[in-house]
């Protein structure tokens, strides 16, 4: 299989195997844009 061909088989399910460095970036993402909207009174 090549490096194409995987990529264009991952769906992005819950299936997936992520890394954990991936979670944590997402997650910290979503935290500082909470907490952005929320100081910005957005929220």
């Amino acid at each position: 299989m090549t490096a194409a061909s995987a990529a264009a088989t991952r769906t992005g399910g819950p299936q997936e195997d992520d890394s954990l460095a991936e979670h944590i970036a997402g997650w910290t993402l979503v935290v500082l844009l909470a907490v952005f909207f929320t100081q910005a009174g957005l929220l």
